[in-house]
């Protein structure tokens, strides 16, 4: 899939749950959708490199 193009999905949340995502956006002067896909992206982020940090860990274990 392109990274350009992006995909639209119906996204339920509670109201208590928008509120707060609301306020953290205007924070960061983004708007709700843009912080949503920030935040996605973040954890993608991180289990990514998690993933990585253990396969080192485990590279430097068989060498051990």
């Amino acid at each position: 899939m392109d990274s350009k193009v992006k995909k639209q999905i119906p996204l339920r949340l509670s109201a208590t749950l928008y509120q707060e995502l609301f306020a953290w956006a205007e924070d960061d002067f983004r708007s709700v959708n843009g912080q949503i896909e920030y935040l996605l992206t973040e954890c993608v982020r991180r289990r990514k490199g998690d993933k990585e940090i253990k396969k080192s860990d485990r590279s430097q274990e068989v060498q051990k």
